[in-house]
């Protein structure tokens, strides 16, 4: 079955490929991706090459194809997400947890657990949210360095 991506190195592209990996300082993932181009430039099948570097075909096939559209760099090199992750919580938000976890811990217990502090926080009329996540309290909690354990006597 012929190839739709074409990988056609030249020479310069072939000699930077081949100096990276005797190099060996680049990331392990980063060396096999160049091992596998040199191969397909070369040549060989895909299988040949699953079987020579233990990856997968669907991982030469996505590698042949970015190649193609995007180029040798970007076929090296990891891309980064371009999701954009917005917070759950405002400032305002924010402030009131950390307040909340500052306080003394409801009637019955010794002190705040993650999943309290956010069961609380939904009820609060200060703040305008139907839901939050204790694991979305942690990280509020981690960027203050406020811990919810024993209280230190230093």
């Amino acid at each position: 079955m012929p190839k739709i991506y074409k990988v056609n190195l030249d020479d310069q592209e072939v000699a930077y490929l081949k100096k990276m990996i005797s190099a060996g300082e680049e990331k392990a993932r980063t060396l096999t991706r160049a091992r596998i181009l040199l191969k397909v430039n070369d040549g060989w099948t895909d299988e040949a090459i699953q079987d020579a570097l233990d990856v997968g075909t669907a991982t030469i096939a996505r590698l042949r194809r970015r190649f193609a559209e995007e180029g040798l760099e970007a076929s090296l090199h990891h891309r980064r997400s371009r999701r954009r992750y917005e917070g759950l919580l405002d400032g305002k938000t924010e402030a009131h947890l950390i307040k909340l976890a500052c306080s003394d811990p409801p009637e019955g217990r010794t002190r705040w657990t993650l999943r309290l502090l956010a069961e609380h926080l939904v009820v609060l009329d200060e703040v305008d949210i139907e839901s939050v996540s204790h694991e979305t309290v942690r990280q509020v909690l981690k960027k203050t360095n406020l811990s919810l354990g024993e209280n230190s006597s230093g």
